[in-house]
């Protein structure tokens, strides 16, 4: 990840790294000089907006990496902590309009140029679920092993956090998530496979946080 220049990086391991934030800042701050101060504050504030997340709606272009070619859509999801989503696709235009959605149970397609034409009982699948920021948290606190790094991010200082995806999917193996630590948004994840290679790279902009979602945007 050329784009990347690394500040710094401590690998820790830390079990249900959400619940004990306090340890964490005592580890972070034995390990870092007393100038990066404000990259412990930035954490806090990370890990507090991550704790409470509830729902949240953004743009997110969507990128899928194969050893052949790479496909991107641009989305709009909509999400909540429950499980429920609703991700539209708006670009590119033979595929705009096309809708999935699931009320934590149900996983509904349709598209929205094309009256009438519903499908149900859709099989969730990791290449969909783990495009979430609720699949992140949810993957951060149940791993074993984490990571914790500082890195720019063109104008950006973003904190990064690194995660294990459970189960043993082949491409689907590990994610890191940055987050910027002045606005202490999601600014890109990447999904990584077994051999360290990027897969899925979303990248989030207009981020809203724990916004009114009605119920009846997840359901037809």
């Amino acid at each position: 990840m050329n784009k990347f220049k690394r500040l710094a990086k401590n690998n820790l391991d830390i079990k249900k790294f959400f619940l004990i934030p306090f340890a964490f800042l005592i580890l972070f701050s034995g390990c870092t000089k007393k100038n990066d101060s404000n990259d412990q504050s930035a954490y806090q504030k990370i890990n507090n907006m991550l704790v409470n997340l509830k729902s949240y709606k953004c743009n997110a272009t969507v990128k899928y990496i194969s050893n052949k070619n790479t496909n991107t859509y641009e989305t709009i999801q909509h999400c909540k902590s429950d499980g429920s989503y609703r991700v539209e696709i708006t670009a590119p235009e033979n595929s705009a309009g096309n809708i999935t959605l699931s009320d934590g149970k149900t996983i509904y397609q349709y598209n929205s140029k094309i009256n009438g034409r519903v499908s149900v009982g859709y099989k969730e699948s990791m290449e969909r679920s783990e495009l979430f920021l609720s699949s992140f948290i949810k993957n951060y606190s149940k791993s074993l092993e984490t990571s914790v790094s500082v890195a720019n991010m063109d104008k950006s200082k973003c904190t990064v956090l690194e995660a294990q995806i459970p189960g043993e999917h082949p491409y689907l193996s590990s994610e890191k998530l940055f987050i910027d630590n002045e606005t202490q948004k999601p600014v890109e994840l990447i999904i990584y496979d077994k051999d360290n290679s990027e897969r899925i790279v979303v990248t989030f902009t207009n981020f809203e946080y724990n916004i009114e979602l009605e119920d009846s945007l997840f359901k037809i």
